[in-house]
């Protein structure tokens, strides 16, 4: 397996320059629509749930929808964002006629991929803070947590978009793995309230350790050992990072 170069943030650079002409129109679907759910699930939905530990139920699942809409904005980035540019646009094409490699470009879209992830982690964190959801100074290594989170989940889609045979074939992804991922992982209610089996499976979900410690890190209560859930996040961003690598490179190479 070739590893990629310091190339690869030509294309970082790139895909960069691309978001700020297009800002205006991107930004509200990843930072106004989580704060709207935020508010009429915590405040309307609020209303009904008790028996948080001392947590009102809108402070419960800030960390939620911090950890889940940064998923869901790497994804985004690394699946219908990647397709696009490797076959409709012929963006890839195009550079690998330049000195970058393949490696280099699959390296450059997830380290994008996790940067929109923190972006878009970042305005939700602060959105919290103004509504003081917010009890911890720690809650300051959220974006850095966020980037990482990025980075399994970009190429987690990365390594997905190898295989998708058409555009319409990430419907699947999101239908069957992504958003019913999202809704048991702890994001709106306790893993405690499941059952037992859904509260074991739920933790071979990648997002449920990453909600665990933004959650952790939004109260300063860290317990269970979130150095566990930080371990585990770790480990599997090495995995399809690397994963990613070799099976993206068959489809740009093919």
């Amino acid at each position: 397996m070739k590893m990629f170069s310091w190339r690869f943030i030509r294309l970082w650079q790139r895909n960069r320059d691309v978001f700020f002409r297009l800002w205006r129109s991107e930004l509200p679907g990843f930072t106004i629509e989580p704060v709207i759910i935020l508010l009429a699930f915590g405040v309307g939905l609020g209303t009904f749930v008790s028996g948080l530990g001392g947590e009102t139920y809108i402070e419960f699942i800030a960390p939620g929808i911090v950890a889940g809409y940064t998923m869901f904005s790497g994804i985004f980035e690394c699946t219908y964002g990647t397709y696009a540019r490797m076959e409709f646009q012929n963006t890839f094409d195009a550079i690998l006629a330049t000195p970058l490699d393949a490696e280099d470009i699959i390296a450059g879209e997830i380290f994008w991929g996790a940067t929109r992830a923190m972006l878009t982690g970042t305005a939700i964190l602060i959105a919290a803070a103004a509504f003081q959801l917010v009890h911890s100074p720690w809650a300051l290594l959220i974006p850095a947590v966020c980037f990482l989170q990025g980075i399994l989940f970009s190429a987690l889609a990365m390594c997905f978009t190898a295989y998708a045979p058409a555009i319409y074939s990430f419907n699947y992804f999101y239908t069957l793995f992504i958003n019913p991922m999202f809704f048991v992982s702890g994001a709106f209610f306790p893993l405690s309230n499941f059952p037992v089996v859904v509260q074991n499976l739920s933790w071979i979900a990648p997002l449920a350790p990453a909600i665990h410690l933004t959650r952790s890190l939004f109260s300063g209560v860290f317990e269970p050992n979130p150095f566990l859930s930080l371990g585990i996040l770790v480990v599997l961003s090495t995995g399809f990072f690397l994963l990613a690598l070799v099976t993206m490179r068959k489809r740009l190479t093919k």
